[in-house]
């Protein structure tokens, strides 16, 4: 059998030398030296504690005083951009054929003007142009379904006489 090899830190008391006593610092800078947790306490026949507590009392919270608000001015959004969105949900809800055409017409004249401007809503006149467009397909399928079912049925039915 092996015999362990000693520590060469054995008996050796910490900081160097000399235990310091409680409130000593072994050194300059140094904590001074506390005794370590020997686990909690018993309360055996002792009353738990019954006061405040030691922090501070908290305070409620204030904002300070200011004169005025530090808001960097915004950029105005397109006027244009707004008509085509708007000309673009009533194409395919209260005028159908019309505000498709009107958004359809709009909207690239609205991305145009704030592409020179800087102005917001670029992303309003796009979906106002797309909205156009899928309104005037859906006219478009629409009108085509109401002329050719009828003529198929009118084609069937002299047809079916001859």
């Amino acid at each position: 059998m092996s015999q362990p090899t000693p520590d060469p830190n054995e008996g050796q008391q910490p900081y160097g030398g000399e235990q310091p006593q409680y409130g000593q610092q072994p050194y300059p800078g140094a904590q001074p030296y506390q005794q370590p947790y020997q686990g909690q306490p018993s309360y055996q026949g002792q009353q738990p504690y019954q006061g405040q507590p030691s922090y501070p009392a908290q305070q409620p919270y204030q904002q300070p005083y200011q004169q005025g608000y530090a808001y960097a001015p915004s950029t105005p959004t397109n006027t244009m951009a707004i008509v085509a969105l708007v000309a673009g949900i009533a194409g395919l809800s209260v005028v159908p054929f019309i505000g498709s055409i009107v958004a359809v017409i709009v909207g690239p004249m609205a991305r145009k003007q704030i592409a020179l401007s800087g102005e917001q809503g670029d992303g309003l006149a796009k979906a106002g142009l797309i909205l156009g467009w899928v309104g005037i397909a859906i006219t478009v399928v629409v009108m085509v379904f109401a002329i050719i079912v009828p003529l198929i049925f009118v084609a069937a039915s002299t047809s079916s006489i001859s």
